[in-house]
């Protein structure tokens, strides 16, 4: 089946490239993978007391567990996306999620820090490359008018995640111990995999022979992605900017569980339920965010990089003022100010991919997501937590998350950067149609620039 005004099932040029019922059964099968990708990713936040305890681990050898897996993330984020992109990305994402839920499982057999290091590098090789693949399927699926509120929602899944894994890590680990929280974790996802099989792909657009050519390995893909950034300034921008902004929500949802504990004493399976508050919050923030930035962006589509600006000047703020305790004296104040924090620092999340995609070939536009993907993990997820961790060792924790928001700032000013050449981007990209896979018609060539 192919992609044009004729057909009356698909619309002219904004509509579902397969039926309604079987693209958002897509989307909630990859919400679901979304949402146990970082369950299983965020569930020993929740166990650093414990392994503190057991192991008299510091915080920045805690902080290397959380950021393991963005670096081995980003390290394979661009091959993953590249053979998503030429074979299947159902079969990979497939592939990747029984990885990941395995890897896992192993976790609770292990017996020292070295073993569960190399067992949560295991989990991060699995969940490689889901998140742009991911974001890449639903993106085509869908029609251009919902792209940021159902990339929001795809999202929202990750801070639904984080909620959860540091939920349930905290309630499993003060019943049965913290080596169940990671068996009771792992197991939805294998099931999961095996029902994404019935999800439906599209088909790559072709491509011009330069682009071809880049796909045929990572290092001509590198090549060609710095070609291609250092020519889209706006693609450039808002990939640095989103990884500023990740650092300051990755140090968020790392240490907020343990500076519940130690500096309100609260019980580590009730801080863990309180910290999944805020992390709630910024899971509401990606969805709302996501449908402000569609709403704000139909007449100028710049406002959606402007509107990100401002929230990511105001985040810090935030929670300086509640981290500090200068504003607010006693928790609950400390604490609404951090929730209102959390809802705001997500405000990137939707928006950034979905520019991200505007300005890439449709033909790759996996490998295209797995560059924002790569900046988000090495450069964000991956330095929140780890860093954060050193600067407590150092000076404090309460001096720690009063620091890394600070990050948010420098996010800014990448958006704002990036929307002085965003529409002048997309303009290249508007000319080019889709197909799904299995059906009828070829390919579609594209019609304009590449």
């Amino acid at each position: 089946m192919t992609l044009h005004p004729a057909d009356p099932q698909i619309g002219a040029g904004d509509d579902y490239l397969v039926s309604r019922g079987r693209a958002w059964f897509a989307f909630w099968l990859s919400f679901a993978l979304m949402l146990f990708d970082y369950i299983d990713r965020q569930v020993v936040v929740s166990l650093f007391p414990q392994l503190k305890a057991a192991w008299h681990l510091s915080d920045k050898e805690l902080g290397g567990l959380v950021s393991i897996i963005s670096i081995v993330v980003a390290i394979g984020g661009l091959p993953v996306a590249l053979i998503a992109d030429r074979v299947s990305r159902v079969k990979s994402i497939a592939a990747m999620a029984g990885i990941w839920s395995l890897a896992t499982i192993s976790c609770m057999f292990t017996r020292n820090y070295s073993q569960l290091f190399a067992a949560r590098a295991l989990v991060g090789l699995g969940e490689t490359g889901y998140g742009s693949v991911g974001a890449a399927l639903i993106a085509s699926l869908f029609p251009k008018r919902l792209r940021s509120m159902v990339l929001g929602a795809f999202f929202a899944a990750a801070s639904g995640g984080a909620v959860l894994g540091v939920l349930l890590g905290g309630l499993i680990a003060a019943r049965w111990g913290w080596e169940s929280a990671f068996g009771v974790v792992g197991v939805p996802g294998l099931v999961l995999a095996l029902l994404y099989l019935l999800v439906p792909d599209y088909k790559t657009v072709a491509l011009t022979p330069r682009l071809e050519e880049a796909k045929r390995s990572p290092g001509n893909a590198y090549r060609h992605i710095t070609k291609v950034m250092l020519n889209s300034p706006s693609l450039w921008w808002t990939c640095l900017g989103q990884a500023f902004q990740v650092i300051v929500v990755s140090t968020i949802w790392a240490w907020t569980p343990s500076y519940l504990n130690r500096f309100y004493g609260i019980a580590p399976a009730r801080a863990g339920v309180l910290a999944s508050m805020v992390v709630l919050s910024g899971a509401l923030g990606v969805f709302v965010w996501g449908i402000i930035s569609d709403r704000i962006s139909m007449r100028k589509p710049r406002n959606k990089l402007m509107l990100m600006s401002v929230l990511c000047i105001v985040t810090p703020i935030i929670f300086v003022a509640g981290f500090s305790g200068v504003a607010v004296t006693g928790f609950q104040p400390t604490f609404v100010l951090i929730i209102i924090g959390g809802f705001l620092m997500t405000c990137s999340v939707a928006p950034s991919v979905d520019i991200v995609l505007d300005v890439i070939h449709p033909g790759v536009r996996s490998t295209g997501a797995s560059v924002l993907s790569l900046f988000q993990n090495l450069f964000g997820l991956a330095v929140g937590p780890f860093v954060g961790g050193a600067i407590s060792d150092a000076w404090g924790l309460q001096t720690a998350l009063m620091v890394m928001p600070a990050f948010g700032l420098l996010a800014a000013a990448s958006f704002r950067l990036a929307a002085r050449s965003y529409e002048t981007d997309t303009r290249q990209m508007e000319n080019f149609e889709l197909s799904i896979a299995g059906g009828n018609g070829g390919a579609m060539q594209p019609l304009a620039g590449s």
